[in-house]
């Protein structure tokens, strides 16, 4: 059995991650619709790698991880840096993610709308009022559409 840093080694190489089956089309046909794209995760720097690898990186002008930030979520500093990543003030943006906590929470303490996405249709507390709510990110390019920032 391997030790030390050979172990992690062998660990990290035995991950294996696979995108949601929504992923590359919403994220297809957001970039499309002329949207700068960045991911803001609770994540180590490996992250762009991994999106890489499954695909998703060509429509993405931005990753930004906790890990590089110095920051995770909820706390607006990560979400300020997915901002300039893609140029954009509070105001212009929506943060997409699946929990209350560090994603809607953290979204609004740095200004921005979020879209909490609840796959199976039952959030993991009960969304705040007035929290845009998907069940698939296909959703997303008719609600931008529709609720565009102003």
């Amino acid at each position: 059995m391997p030790a030390g840093p050979e172990m992690v080694r062998t660990l990290l190489a035995s991950l294996r991650f696979s995108a949601f089956a929504d992923a590359r089309p919403a994220l297809g046909q957001l970039h499309t619709l002329g949207l700068r794209l960045a991911v803001v995760s609770n994540w180590d720097v490996s992250l762009g790698d991994v999106l890489g690898r499954l695909g998703l990186s060509q429509w993405l002008d931005g990753v930004v991880t906790s890990a590089a930030a110095g920051v995770g979520k909820p706390d607006p500093g990560i979400f300020e840096r997915g901002l300039t990543a893609v140029g954009a003030g509070p105001h212009e943006a929506l943060h997409v993610g699946d929990s209350l906590r560090e994603d809607v929470e953290g979204a609004r303490a740095a200004g921005i709308e979020p879209v909490l996405v609840s796959r199976d249709g039952a959030a993991d507390g009960e969304p705040e009022g007035g929290t845009l709510t998907v069940r698939s990110l296909l959703e997303l390019p008719r609600l931008v559409s529709t609720t565009a920032p102003h």
